[in-house]
């Protein structure tokens, strides 16, 4: 079979420019500690309103316009149910199930996961913009799916 010279440099080009590619990426990857986020944190979901901080789920301060909030979902409903928060504030998110793996979306934001029993999902948001965001849940857990939704409140 002959190969057209040209066809040869163009194959030479392509492979070349795709080791390249990979290269970059890789070093980027490996050099710079560039890793995919992990929900490594196991937890036992039979036991999760005996394990800190899922016992006492809910919002707190942790320091100066920064919150941490504590979110179990399970059978239709997020544990608590509404919550304030102030305009500017960053939030961390730690959210668990306690049955069969839900979703976590606040609609019109970038939050969104997979809550999977067992694991402790975790996200930071920082509310820049004041009104009611909707938190629904985004992976059918059964019957009531529909109706498992709770909101945020951002404050002046």
């Amino acid at each position: 079979m002959h190969i057209h010279l040209l066809e040869k440099i163009w194959l030479i080009f392509g492979v070349a420019m795709l080791a390249i590619f990979l290269t970059i990426i890789g070093i980027s990857a490996f050099a710079s500690g560039n890793q995919p986020p992990s929900d490594a944190t196991l937890i036992d979901p039979t036991k999760v309103d005996q394990t800190k901080p899922f016992d006492k789920p809910g919002l707190k301060k942790i320091d100066d316009n920064r919150y941490e909030a504590v979110i179990v979902s399970q059978a239709f409903q997020f544990t608590p149910k509404d919550m304030v928060i102030p305009k500017g504030a960053t939030v961390d998110f730690l959210v668990t199930s306690k049955d069969v793996v839900h979703g976590f979306e606040i609609v019109k934001t970038n939050v969104n996961m997979m809550v999977v029993p067992g694991h402790i999902n975790s996200i930071e948001y920082t509310f820049k913009e004041a009104g009611e965001y909707l938190v629904v849940c985004n992976e059918y857990c059964g019957n009531a799916h529909h109706m498992m939704a709770t909101k945020i409140k951002v404050v002046e």
